[in-house]
Parts: structure tokens; sequence; C-alpha cells
């Protein structure tokens, strides 16, 4: 498996050379830098610590991961420090620490994994967060968007757990498995796949080689 950070640009629309519309999601991924390496014998699992992006003002503690970098490989380059740091598991790429992963991982025509956070609503009612139907609009009803009842009777006599209630709603993690990859484009370091991926635009996201049905994995 091999996997990138990227941020949402944006949706768009290709066409592929049959003249076929393709909508497409712009994600700009990459360069990383590989700032730690997790190996099975000191860790337990087997791992790679990219970055994406430039953190204005890092506290020190989070500066000096990056200052270990010159320490442990002396001719890497100079890297900033990172406004994200993310776990890529099972990373098959030959990287060392210092090193940069691009989009030229990914070929047109390869399937990915995207994980992002959905949009957050804030607090919403049971209408919005979970499509109730709600009660009459008119005629002094009083019960418009309200839930109606929430209780039992005597028995169990509480509000049993998992009730669909008004609450916070959105800021899910959530994985679109088995997206394809229609577009290339090394220079500008973006990444064209075929249909939507959850976030807003600049929300951050992990593109990942496609695990062939699997799960989130984290």
């Amino acid at each position: 498996m091999v996997g990138l950070i990227g941020r949402k640009i944006g949706m768009s629309q290709l066409f592929r050379e049959t003249g076929e519309v393709v909508p497409v999601t712009v994600i700009e991924a990459g360069p990383c830098p590989v700032i730690d390496i997790r190996t099975k014998e000191k860790h337990g699992y087997r791992a790679v610590v990219l970055g994406f992006g430039v953190k204005k003002s890092p506290n020190k503690p989070y500066a000096g991961i990056f200052q270990r970098i010159k320490k442990i490989r002396p001719d890497a380059p100079d890297i900033p420090p990172t406004q994200v740091l993310r776990e890529i598991r099972d990373f098959n790429g030959d990287v060392k620490i210092g090193d940069f992963v691009d989009v030229s991982i990914f070929k047109p025509g390869m399937k990915v994994d995207v994980t992002g956070y959905t949009k957050g609503r804030g607090f919403a009612g049971v209408m919005k967060r979970y499509g109730f139907a709600g009660g009459p609009d008119s005629h002094g009803s009083k019960f418009h968007r309200r839930p109606g009842s929430i209780g039992t009777s005597k028995t169990p006599g509480r509000v049993l757990k998992g009730k669909r209630m008004p609450g916070r709603y959105g800021c899910d993690k959530q994985t679109v498995l088995g997206l394809e990859v229609v577009k290339v484009d090394k220079e500008r370091n973006l990444l064209f796949v075929k249909g939507s991926v959850p976030g807003p635009r600049g929300g951050y996201l992990i593109i990942r080689s496609h695990k062939g049905g699997e799960g989130d994995g984290g």
C-alpha cells in the first residue's frame, strides 16, 4: 500500500478521449516529507509518518520533531514543521526519513481510498440530523420539528441508549473506497479522482491505494 496526505481543492469535470464527461474531485496531494518510520520490531506495526503543509508558529516540542531529522540523516534537505502529521499503515514504498513522497506514486486508472472528515454542521435537530418527517406545519399542532416521545413507560422507565435525538451533526471520519484516479498532474501536485470525497474545500485528506474492499483501518 502507498499513500499521501492531501487537501481538497473542489470539484470539476474532465473529458475522456471517448468524449465522456467525468465528475472529479481535485486534490492537492503532497509532496509529503517522511518524518518517521514505524517498524514491526520496535513499534509492533509498520507505517510511515508523513507531513503536509507548513505550520507558521510551531511550539518547541513540535519543532524538535523536525530538527531530529537532521540528526538522523545529515544529508536530508531542511524540512520546516508541517501543518499536519499522519501515519500511513503498511506503506510499501522504499523510503527513508527525510525523503519526499509525491503524487507520482499514483497512476491514472488506479483505485484509491480517500479518508476525510465530513462537514461539521454544529448542533442540529432530528429533522436535519436524521431526516425525521416532523409534524403538521399549521392548524395549531404545536408539533412542527420536534422528535416526539423519547421514553418508554414504567418499564424500563428510561431513555434507551442510542435513541436518535438532537445533537452534534457532522465532522465524522469517513472513508470512500475504490475511487478511480482519472488524471495525475505531477508538476502542480494535483490528483483528479472520479466522484466526491468527504469534507469541505480546504479539508485535509488521506489518499491510499485501494485495499480491495477492506474497511477504514485508522
